[in-house]
């Protein structure tokens, strides 16, 4: 009953949320791969960059995967307060107020009286609740999905500088495939935010290349 008092555990992973991070490890490779000069550029010069994409993405990875975790981490210890604090309410408005604040908006909106009463009393009737949070096995399966999600998203954009010899060619090639993925991305944005999927897949490209632009030019 208190996994379903935390309101992102249905999934293990927030669609919405993970769009972001490939969009921000997209920009951050094509940080790399619109600033580096073909000209003159040889097999030490293509190595360094493609370490220093990689390197980049795989802190960036393990950094996204440990915010996931506190955010597990501090829901399921809001969780717990909030049912400790609805256990000890002494009347039960004083529950509602606290069910409908740990509800989406939407949906406690549309919940009525008794709605809210049947769901207080059921949730004041849980016992063995935890005294402190911690983290399951589940959500260190999400974890590794993050760093996963974000580390393989990168590799198309930086993969023709591996394979193929000529710089330009690579170039070119990593920036068509960064395009296609922005594509993507906007795609599924647009699917998920009910927006039009093609308008927002052509904004996303734009978007991207702006990010990329403002952060090369602050020295990013």
């Amino acid at each position: 009953m208190l996994e379903k008092f935390i309101n992102h555990e249905n999934r293990l992973l927030d669609p919405m949320e993970r769009i972001s991070e490939i969009l921000f490890a997209l920009i951050m490779v094509l940080t790399f791969t619109c600033s580096f000069s073909v000209a003159g550029a040889g097999h030490e010069e293509v190595r360094t960059m493609l370490v220093g994409a990689m390197g980049c993405n795989l802190a960036w990875g393990m950094i996204d995967a440990v915010f996931y975790l506190l955010d597990c981490f501090s829901a399921r210890g809001r969780a717990i307060l909030n049912l400790v604090e609805l256990k000890r309410a002494t009347c039960p408005s004083d529950g509602h107020r606290i069910i409908c604040q740990a509800l989406p908006p939407l949906l406690a909106s549309v919940l009525s009286h008794s709605d809210l009463e049947t769901i207080r009393e059921r949730l004041s009737g849980v016992r063995d609740t935890p005294t402190t949070p911690g983290l399951s096995s589940r959500d260190w399966m999400g974890a590794l999905a993050v760093f996963l999600v974000v580390v393989l998203s990168t590799l198309p954009v930086i993969a023709p500088f591996a394979f193929i010899q000529d710089a330009k060619t690579a170039l070119r090639t990593s920036n068509a495939i960064a395009i296609l993925l922005l594509l993507l991305v906007g795609y599924v944005f647009g699917q998920y935010s009910g927006h039009r999927p093609w308008r927002m897949a052509i904004a996303m490209v734009l978007l991207g290349a702006a990010m990329v632009g403002v952060t090369i030019s602050l020295g990013g």
